[in-house]
């Protein structure tokens, strides 16, 4: 099988987990399957994937079920069994350091302090691999940022950050069909206001 690419959107998995911002990764990763009338995920060891065909070849829609901190076993079980290469992926995940609902794509580059990605750059023994970042601010003083990662956004928070979900989707698929360089120009960009 010829996969072309592979969105990984990462998460906790678990009711407890839904809807934080931490989970913003897995988000995406459902409003791409939606767009698309994606069926129910298939679960092999340490994932929930969907495999889609497209114009532009086959892609895979996954979600790691490992938990946050380590993400990265779920992406390279995924790349031994479909052979992929680390150039191949894309991995959506929160950023503290971006604004509430920015979005920003970009290649390799370290970990920036998040555990999932940093588990994946670990065992995967590569920075290779494109990301896409979603802004989830700084926590506000006295809040600790693993706290605050692990809320569920304030009601007046939710349509920003629907907003970044459904851009995130556009973005990853805009990858997928035009190449990460020509998605950089169009959605790294600042949100207008």
């Amino acid at each position: 099988m010829n996969v072309m690419h592979a969105i990984i959107g990462l998460g906790n998995p678990g009711e407890s987990y839904a809807g934080t911002r931490h989970n913003l990764g897995f988000r995406v990763v459902e409003a791409i399957a939606a767009s698309l009338q994606v069926k129910r995920p298939s679960r092999h060891r340490w994932s929930l994937y969907s495999i889609v065909s497209r114009d532009s070849g086959k892609l895979i829609l996954a979600q790691p079920m490992t938990y946050m901190n380590r993400s990265g076993r779920a992406v390279v079980e995924l790349c031994q069994l479909y052979s992929l290469q680390p150039e191949q992926l894309l991995i959506i995940y929160d950023d503290l350091d971006l604004a509430p609902g920015r979005i920003r794509l970009r290649l390799g580059g370290g970990s920036g302090g998040h555990r999932g990605v940093e588990s994946i750059i670990d065992l995967l023994g590569s920075t290779g691999f494109a990301r896409l970042r979603i802004g989830i601010g700084r926590p506000p003083e006295g809040i600790d940022p693993v706290d605050y990662v692990l809320q569920r956004p304030a009601p007046e928070e939710r349509a920003l950050y629907e907003a970044a979900v459904k851009l995130a989707a556009e973005a990853a698929l805009a990858v997928v069909s035009e190449g990460l360089a020509a998605a950089m120009n169009r959605y790294n960009r600042p949100l207008p206001t």
